[in-house]
């Protein structure tokens, strides 16, 4: 298993990589994963408010746990992984972000080349007229909110029991086989579609180096597995 000086030999020889995150890199700006959070959410399951069923039963109640969630992620920050990984993106010629991350954070770091696989908590879409657009208000002043349209709006999310965006994980698979080198940060990456990008960049040879803090279910399969916070070690990763 190669160390941290032998990854980013690799990482900096590479003109082509892809960058799998999760829920680990935003957890180090404080963005918590909701699941039993104070309060009122201790009685539901993200399981249970994240889906269309939910949306249709009692719209309302969804988006207050949304308004609730945004205000939380509202107040977080980009961290130094974030930031080290805009500096990757500008030093190679073929760069790919697959984020599972809702949060916005790569955003606000200055990602460009960006594939939101579960969609952005930022946005809405309306439920009548699919009209789409970005509100960064917090708290919202009405719930639930509203299109120009007058139809009901819902956030730009993709729950549980949705498939992804149209087209997207062909993307990410492309850029993942393409890669000569995929970068896991943060992400156990058992979670389908997701899970199967590891293995795309196997296929492809391409080297594939896992940042987190414990080991996941690939970590066997990978050519560094790196133990520590994304926000120290992918810094010195990209240098």
């Amino acid at each position: 298993m190669a160390d941290l000086a032998q990854a980013r030999e690799w990482l900096s020889a590479a003109t082509r990589v892809a960058v799998l995150t999760g829920a680990g890199i935003s957890a180090e700006s404080g963005v918590p994963t909701f699941r039993g959070e104070g309060g009122l959410w201790k009685e539901y399951k993200p399981e249970e408010l994240a889906t269309p069923e939910a949306f249709l039963k009692d719209p309302r109640l969804v988006w207050e746990w949304y308004n609730y969630r945004r205000e939380i992620i509202g107040k977080a920050l980009p961290n130094a992984a974030h930031k080290a990984l805009v500096q990757l993106e500008i030093r190679k010629r073929e760069y790919t972000l697959i984020t599972q991350n809702v949060d916005g954070l790569h955003d606000r770091a200055g990602s460009g080349r960006q594939l939101k696989l579960h969609g952005d908590i930022w946005r809405m879409r309306c439920t009548q007229c699919g009209a789409n657009w970005p509100d960064r208000r917090v708290p919202l002043p009405k719930l639930p909110p509203h299109c120009a349209c007058g139809g009901l709006a819902r956030p730009g999310v993709v729950w549980f029991g949705e498939p992804l965006p149209d087209g997207m994980m062909k993307e990410a698979e492309h850029a993942a086989g393409a890669a000569e080198v995929l970068l896991v940060i943060g992400t156990s990456a058992v979670v389908y579609p997701a899970a199967s990008l590891v293995p795309y960049a196997r296929h492809g040879d391409a080297k594939v180096i896992e940042v987190n803090t414990e080991d996941t279910q690939f970590s066997k399969d990978v050519d560094a597995a790196l133990r520590g916070k994304a926000g120290e070690l992918v810094p010195q990763l990209v240098g």
